[in-house]
């Protein structure tokens, strides 16, 4: 069975057809980039296919199960990092992954892994306002590694991240294929395109 199945996704704003019949299967593994200008859709597929989003017609199935964000199930098998992500305001960066790790059954050991493994040692005790935007897109992308995941959806993840960054990013994409995860990810970055994606899927202007 796919990880991830769509099948004749369409989604309109009034008038403006956004994305006409999208269908794409992802396998577990198997690591699919979805590619356009800005404004052809990227990220409304990347909301429809997590829940956030409802298609007007057309359905995705996570697992063989229609994907909703708030049904547990469709939480326990996907992690998503997209632009509109919150932190918990309150919470150090360390104690906002502790607890998206514990929400999903994951580790302590897992956070303090992941924490090194981006380099956010040094503001582990900081407060999500306080960080800069690359020290923010580790944490989001900190917040999917935390957490046990089939799936996982990413929105330009590369965004904001230095050249170490970047080569970081390659390297655990393709770690997450090696383990299982299937991944959908949108982004601009030719060269991470090509050093990870099994399959393309583009999307146009009005597709």
């Amino acid at each position: 069975m796919d990880l991830l199945s769509v099948r004749g996704l369409t989604r309109r704003f009034g008038k403006l057809v956004v994305l006409e019949d999208v269908s794409f299967s992802l396998a577990a593994g198997q690591l699919a980039v979805v590619v356009g200008p800005n404004g052809s859709g990227k990220t409304t597929l990347l909301r429809c296919v997590v829940g956030a989003d409802r298609p007007d017609e057309g359905e995705v199935l996570v697992h063989g199960r229609r994907c909703y964000e708030t049904d547990p199930e469709t939480r326990a098998l996907l992690a998503a990092a997209l632009d509109d992500i919150d932190f918990f305001p309150d919470l150090s960066v360390s104690e906002h992954l502790e607890l998206v790790a514990y929400a999903h059954g994951g580790s302590g050991r897992t956070v303090a892994e992941v924490i090194t493994e981006l380099g956010l040692d040094r503001a582990r005790d900081q407060l999500p306002s306080t960080l800069s935007s690359g020290q923010r897109r580790r944490l989001a992308l900190a917040s999917c590694f935390v957490r046990p995941r089939r799936l996982l959806v990413l929105d330009e993840p590369e965004q904001r991240l230095d050249a170490r960054g970047r080569e970081w990013l390659a390297d655990r994409l393709l770690r997450e294929k090696a383990e299982g995860t299937a991944v959908l990810m949108a982004t601009h970055d030719a060269e991470l395109a090509a050093t990870v994606a099994d399959d393309r899927l583009e999307i146009g202007v009005g597709a």
